[in-house]
């Protein structure tokens, strides 16, 4: 990888959670602490740290997550830290090599060329708001619950089963990120089906990461999660952002995004507890 583009990926995926978290500093690791309701972060190397984490540094952090009651997960970028992934397995924990793809603009495609259903960005000013991040987070429920590119049963009837109300807080932190540009998020659908495919970003100054998108899989094999992407990626660009970047799930997925104009530069690994076999 470029030095530039790998220093400029260290510093925005440390960013992020502070902007809600604590960070508690254990060894060559920083854990950060969700402060408030919202989604729980993980621990990844410190961009500061001497040495590379050890094993008793993520011991140290386990023991820590179990203690406060978070998930047991790591984040970093193999090329970055390459000793990381032997370290972590050597603890017991299973860690996932997703494909790290950094986008091209001059090979990103018009959406419309992409997917048959209409993608739209959400907007705080729209009165159905609330009801459109509810639909968001419930294809991703979905969606995710059923990993891959294959078309399967579960659609609108699933989607809406999920859908949860947001609280009062919840909701006011997603209008006040997408306001100030820290976030976007997109939504394709009809509206005979409602919402089908979801997806997001995460901007800290030029530099942006899409993430979470998603398709109902019975809407699948349709172009949805790449139109998705490439709405993102344009309304990013339009907006000053330079280094737009993701990772993929698999090889499977990461070809989705090569239609979009991403392009692979190294390895994100995202580690946790191993399945305990019985």
């Amino acid at each position: 990888m470029h030095k530039d583009t790998v220093e400029r990926l260290e510093r925005f995926y440390d960013a992020v959670p502070r902007d809600s978290a604590r960070a508690e500093e254990h060894g060559g690791l920083v854990l950060f602490v969700r402060e408030g309701a919202g989604w729980p972060f993980y621990a990844r190397p410190r961009l500061d740290a001497a040495t590379p984490p050890t094993l008793a540094d993520v011991a140290a952090v386990r023991e820590r997550q179990r203690e406060l009651g978070l998930p047991e997960a790591f984040e970093w970028v193999h090329e970055i830290n390459p000793d990381l992934l032997a370290v972590a397995r050597s603890a017991g924990l299973a860690a996932l090599e997703a494909p790290l793809l950094v986008l091209d603009p001059a090979a990103l495609p018009e959406p419309a060329t992409l997917g048959d259903v209409p993608v739209r960005l959400l907007d705080p000013a729209d009165p159905d708001f609330a009801a459109a991040v509810a639909a968001h987070r419930a294809i991703a429920a979905v969606g995710f619950s059923a990993p891959g590119t294959d078309r399967g049963p579960a659609g609108p009837a699933e989607r809406d089963a999920a859908l949860n109300e947001l609280d009062v807080a919840a909701l006011d932190e997603e209008q006040a990120r997408i306001a100030d540009g820290r976030r976007l998020s997109a939504l394709a659908g009809t509206p005979e089906d409602g919402a089908l495919a979801s997806g997001m970003a995460m901007r800290v100054a030029d530099v942006a990461e899409i993430a979470g998108v998603a398709t109902l899989p019975v809407a699948r094999r349709r172009g949805l999660g790449a139109a998705v992407t490439a709405t993102l990626a344009r309304a990013l660009l339009k907006a000053g952002t330079d280094l737009i970047f993701l990772s993929a799930g698999s090889e499977e997925i990461a070809r989705v995004y090569l239609r979009v104009g991403f392009r692979r530069i190294g390895t994100a690994c995202i580690a946790e507890p191993a399945p305990v076999v019985p």
